[in-house]
């Protein structure tokens, strides 16, 4: 019976660790996908912001 019980905690366990690892990878990738992309987010932001700063004083 401790013997199910023990292998139940080391699952749970390695679990964790998977857990973390995604996240790591998904932050490398979301990381990547800024870096390669930065020109064209920094375009799409400041067209927003300008957008909004425009409308805005038309209020």
């Amino acid at each position: 019976m401790t013997e199910l019980i023990n292998g139940i905690r080391n699952f749970m366990k390695e679990e964790d660790a998977i857990g973390t690892v995604e996240m790591i990878l998904i932050l490398v990738v979301l990381i990547g996908l800024v870096v390669i992309f930065k020109d064209q987010l920094t375009s799409l932001l400041n067209d927003i912001f300008e957008r909004i700063s425009t409308e805005s004083m038309t209020i």
